[in-house]
């Protein structure tokens, strides 16, 4: 007699006993095996094999199903507020365009990588980017995918990864300040410019106009505190959050600024930064509530915005040499510089009258100067601010952006200042970048004042022959430590110093058997004074204070305890950083093909002699070789394209 088991069953005709039947995997409900093809053990290519195995399982994998939804969100994570909850997708579309996004931002970026080494500041390396023509959330996902691997590798891959999400989110951002300025005059926020200019000037940075509208609330309710403690009847107290109605009576106008002042000043300490006025951090909105201190311009804005919550209407003054807020005190609209107050947001919300104002600069102005301006007026004082901090800069690359920045900003809101236009012309030609983009900008400073032929002539002439040489580069130097000429060159790219006399950390990646700076360069900086002067190697380092410095072979000795250098440009030459020393990435290399192994031979000498054993046998010493294979950058593109290697 047949014995039923597990997923069988026996049915009998007749006294004839059927065949047995059995239950498969593929006759569980297509609830039970979504589920089970949801678990995060299974990978994309899992589900791949599975859907091909059968049509029944074929048809539970389906594109808009619950199983590839979960692989997309399981794998791509960040992306998942860019979709509805619960919307109908499909979901292997989505993977796939996804995935080959991926592939292609990261061929772009080690090619980028390859061509544009020797650029000061990248420039229309991006457009390839964009030309892509893939979704920009995908973009931005990957690139951020990049940044967030492993922290000490891919360096390379990393450093070239954040400069194309800058520009990409910048483009965004611009797009975004277009819009705004597009609106009625009454509808534009002097927030949401600030927060605009903010987001610009830093955009690997979270700033949103919710989270600083969110912090703003917090104090607005602080205020609110304190102003039911002084008279709980208060208008402003009834209404809730975002702008309410103007408060009319003039005593209760002064009972919302004196809460604010003391809320704002005494309890939330408050500041102008006076020590640090220059300081670009003072112009970022986020900034200012997150350091508490602020130039007048940036902390009238938060005033401002805080007094038109509470009910108080506030203007805006483009006092020179020192932003004020004016506060009328007549019942109908005056322009009588004599019927306002004006609020010094600097100075901890001090009152002051037209005469006092004076006072504050130290000379008399006209009665044009305390008009109320316009949110847009506002953002070009705001924006000149840090471009006036961009010209003051050193010259480094954090400056040059800076002034890039400011530039692209004021241009954006007065597109024909021939001023600023002839700036932005002079500093794109300076830094050798777009070209085709400095010949556009002189076309139309022609256009606005022909009696600017000179400069731009000169500019036009030195453009084209720039193009003309970008068409026959230059082949690079290549320095091998193994000729004559070099036998004094003691260290290597790299290795880890230290500074003797100054006491900074730094990572060399460049050397000269000699100076090779100017005569002036070598009379400013007493080169003279050192033992052997000019006349020994000089190497190029990276410090960990952001700089760059060119450095005497005497002054620098091997760090004692190496450690890794924050420095913005490390992945510029280095594509990865071990406990001892930098490993140069492919095209430093080339440029000293003989070095890397020099470092890694000091590297042995320094830190990891080994002590030796009774009978341990000689050969080559651990490490004092270069590995052969690729660098971290291209197996970090190759172990993606194998991971992805099954068609979808």
């Amino acid at each position: 007699m047949a014995t039923s088991g597990a997923g069988e069953r026996c049915s009998s005709l007749n006294g004839i006993v059927s065949e047995t039947e059995t239950k498969t995997f593929t006759d569980l409900p297509a609830e039970l095996l979504e589920y089970i093809l949801c678990f995060p053990v299974l990978k994309h290519v899992d589900i791949c094999n599975v859907s091909c195995s059968c049509k029944r399982l074929h048809d539970v994998c389906h594109s808009r199903g619950k199983v590839w939804g979960h692989q997309y969100k399981l794998r791509w994570p960040r992306l998942q507020k860019h979709y509805r909850q619960n919307k109908c997708c499909d979901w292997l579309k989505e993977y796939r365009t996804r995935h080959t996004v991926g592939l292609q931002i990261r061929r772009t970026v080690v090619s980028i990588s390859k061509r544009f080494f020797t650029e000061v500041v990248l420039g229309d390396s991006f457009a390839e980017i964009e030309s892509l023509g893939a979704p920009e959330h995908f973009c931005e996902d990957e690139l951020l995918s990049i940044l967030n691997s492993d922290k000490r590798k891919s360096l390379t891959l990393k450093y070239y990864a954040k400069k194309i999400l800058y520009f990409l989110r910048q483009q965004n951002i611009l797009r975004g300040l277009k819009l705004f300025l597009e609106q009625p005059a009454e509808r534009q926020s002097a927030l949401e410019g600030a927060v605009l200019v903010d987001q610009y000037c830093n955009p690997l940075t979270d700033v949103s106009l919710d989270s600083i509208s969110s912090q703003l609330d917090e104090i607005t309710d602080k205020v609110k505190k304190m102003l039911r403690i002084k008279n709980p009847s208060h208008p402003s107290l009834s209404q809730s959050q975002g702008d309410c109605s103007p408060v009319g009576d003039f005593e209760l106008q002064r009972q919302v600024v004196a809460a604010l002042n003391v809320v704002l000043y005494e309890q939330l300490q408050y500041k102008g930064n006076e020590c640090d006025y220059y300081n670009p951090l003072n112009s970022y909105i986020h900034q200012v509530l997150l350091r508490r201190t602020g130039i007048p311009i940036s902390l009238s804005v938060l005033y401002m915005t805080l007094a038109r919550k509470l009910g108080v209407q506030l203007e805006p003054v483009n006092f020179p040499n020192h932003f004020l807020l004016r506060w009328c005190q007549q019942q109908r609209g005056s322009e009588d510089i004599y019927d306002f107050v004006y609020i010094d947001a600097f100075g901890k919300g001090k009152q002051l009258t037209a005469k006092e104002c004076e006072y504050l600069i130290g000379h008399q102005v006209t009665a044009d100067y305390y008009s109320a301006i316009s949110t847009t007026e506002v953002l070009l004082r705001m924006v000149g601010n840090l471009l006036n901090i961009g010209k003051r800069g050193e010259g480094n690359e954090k400056s040059y952006q800076l002034l890039r920045d400011s530039l692209d900003l004021y241009l954006t809101v007065n597109p024909d200042n021939v001023q600023y236009l002839l700036l932005q012309a002079r500093l794109y030609f300076h830094l050798g970048i777009w070209p085709e983009k400095v010949l556009d900008i002189l076309q139309h400073i022609q256009a606005l004042d022909p009696s600017q032929h000179g400069a731009v002539g000169y500019l036009v002439q030195h453009t084209l022959e720039h193009i003309q040489h970008k068409k026959h580069p230059v082949e690079p130097e290549v320095k091998r430590r193994s000729v004559p000429e070099h036998v004094e060159v003691q260290y290597s790219i790299g290795l880890i110093m230290k500074h003797k006399r100054s006491g900074y950390n730094c990572v060399i990646y460049g050397w000269d058997p000699k100076c090779t700076m100017s005569q002036e360069w070598i009379t400013t900086m007493r080169v003279h004074q050192l033992s052997r002067g000019a006349n020994q190697p000089f190497y190029n380092v990276l410090v960990q204070d952001g700089t760059c410095r060119y450095a005497a072979q005497e002054n620098l000795e091997p760090h004692s305890s190496p450690l890794e250098i924050a420095h913005p440009e490390v992945g510029r030459y280095f594509s990865e950083f071990h406990d001892s020393h930098y490993n140069a990435n492919e095209e430093l290399q080339t440029r000293y093909p003989e070095d890397m192994e020099e470092t890694l031979g000091t590297v042995q000498d320094l830190y990891h002699r080994p002590t030796p054993s009774p009978g341990q046998a000689s050969g080559h010493q651990e490490g004092a070789q270069i590995p052969n294979g690729p660098s971290q950058d291209q197996k970090l593109q190759d172990s993606q394209e194998n991971q992805d290697a099954v068609p979808l």
